[in-house]
C-alpha cells in the first residue's frame, strides 16, 4: 500500500483528495494547521493519520511516503487581507520545504497551482502556454505571486534537483465541503439563497467563470499525478457562465424567493473573463468533467443545507 502525504488535507479540495487517494489504496497522512481547514472534513475517514502542523515550519516524517501532495494554502479572497503572510509563505517556503521532504523520501511531488496565475486575462481562453496579466502588487498578488512563485520552484527542483514533479492549475472549483464563509461565488449565492437573503451580485454580474465540480477535478488531478506530465496542466470546466446567469440557477435549484441585488464592483483586480483551454489534459490524461452545472450545484446545496441546518440554534 503506498503512502500519501497531503498537505491541506483538512480543506475543502484536500478533503476530496484523500477520499480518491484512499479509493485508490493509498494509505494517507493529512497534514493541515487548520487555518481554513476542519478536520470534520474527514470524518467518514477515520483511518487517515491527523497531523496538525504549518507545512512552512520545518518538518520531520519518520516512515516512507510515496507521494506528496501540496494543496495547503488558502484560496478565497476573503483571506488576501486577513492572512496575506500565511497565504505568501504557503506559497514559497512551504513548497521549497515539501520538495525538499519529496525529493529525501523519493517521492513524486504534485503543486496545486491555480488559475490566478493567469491574472485578469487578455486571452480567452486561457492555455498553458499563456503567461499572464498580473498585477504583482495588487492586493491579490499575494495569492497570485505565491502561486507562480510555486510553480517557479517546483521547476526548478525538477531541473536542477532531478525533483519528480506535476503542476497542476486548477480553476474555479465548487462542492461539498466548502466553508460557508467562503466568500467566494457559490457559498456566497447558495448560503444566502438557504437563508432567504438577497443575493449579491457585484456590478453588471456579466463577468464569467467556468465552474467545475470538485469531484471531476480531483480526477483530473489524480490523472496528471499518474501520468508523466512534469509542465503545468490546466484542469477545469470549459463551459462559461455569467456570474448572473449563475446566481439563477442557484434561484431555481434551491427554490429561493431571495431577490438578485446589484452592489459596487470593488474587488480590485478581478478576473473580468476565466475559462480554460483544457486541450492538453484531454490528449495527455484522457480527461475531462463529467459533471453538469445542475447536478453538481444540487449536490452541494444538499450539503450546504444540512451543515447550515446544524449551524442553527
Amino acid at each position: 500500500m503506498p503512502t500519501a502525504l497531503v498537505a491541506g488535507g483538512a480543506g475543502f479540495l484536500g478533503s476530496h483528495l484523500v477520499d480518491k487517494l484512499i479509493d485508490e489504496g493509498w494509505r494517507v497522512l493529512a497534514i493541515d494547521n487548520l487555518i481554513t481547514g476542519d478536520w470534520s472534513n474527514l470524518d467518514h475517514q477515520p483511518d487517515v493519520v491527523r497531523i496538525e502542523a504549518d507545512v512552512s515550519r520545518p518538518l520531520t516524517i519518520d516512515e516512507a511516503i510515496d507521494g506528496v501532495f501540496h494543496l495547503a494554502s488558502p484560496a478565497s479572497p476573503v483571506d488576501f487581507a486577513r492572512i496575506p503572510f500565511e497565504i505568501l509563505h504557503a506559497g514559497s517556503i512551504a513548497t521549497e520545504r515539501l520538495l525538499e521532504l519529496a525529493i529525501a523520501k523519493n517521492a513524486r511531488f504534485l503543486f496545486a497551482s491555480t488559475s490566478e496565475v493567469y491574472g485578469d486575462p487578455l486571452v480567452h481562453p486561457q492555455s498553458e502556454t499563456y503567461w499572464g496579466n498580473v498585477n504583482p502588487i495588487g492586493v491579490r498578488a499575494v495569492y497570485d505571486e505565491a502561486k507562480r512563485f510555486g510553480e517557479a520552484t517546483t521547476m526548478a527542483f525538477a531541473r536542477y534537483r532531478s525533483a519528480d514533479v506535476r503542476i497542476v492549475r486548477i480553476f474555479n472549483t465548487y462542492g461539498e465541503r466548502m466553508r460557508l464563509g467562503d466568500g467566494r461565488v457559490v457559498p456566497n449565492f447558495v448560503g444566502q439563497a438557504l437563508r432567504g437573503e438577497p443575493l449579491t451580485v457585484y456590478g453588471d454580474g456579466l463577468q464569467t467563470r467556468s465552474f467545475c465540480y470538485a469531484k471531476d477535478l480531483i480526477d483530473g488531478i489524480y490523472r496528471l499525478f499518474q501520468s508523466g506530465c512534469a509542465e503545468p496542466v490546466n484542469i477545469g470546466n470549459p463551459t462559461e457562465h455569467t456570474i448572473l446567469e449563475f446566481a439563477k440557477a442557484v434561484q431555481r435549484l434551491t427554490g429561493s424567493q431571495s431577490p438578485i441585488v446589484h452592489r459596487e464592483f470593488v474587488t480590485p483586480d478581478d478576473p473580468k473573463q476565466r475559462r480554460p483551454d483544457i486541450a492538453k489534459a484531454k490528449s495527455i490524461l484522457g480527461w475531462e468533467p463529467a459533471t453538469s452545472l445542475d447536478d453538481g450545484l444540487k449536490r452541494t446545496i444538499e450539503d450546504f443545507q444540512k451543515r447550515i441546518s446544524r449551524a442553527q440554534p
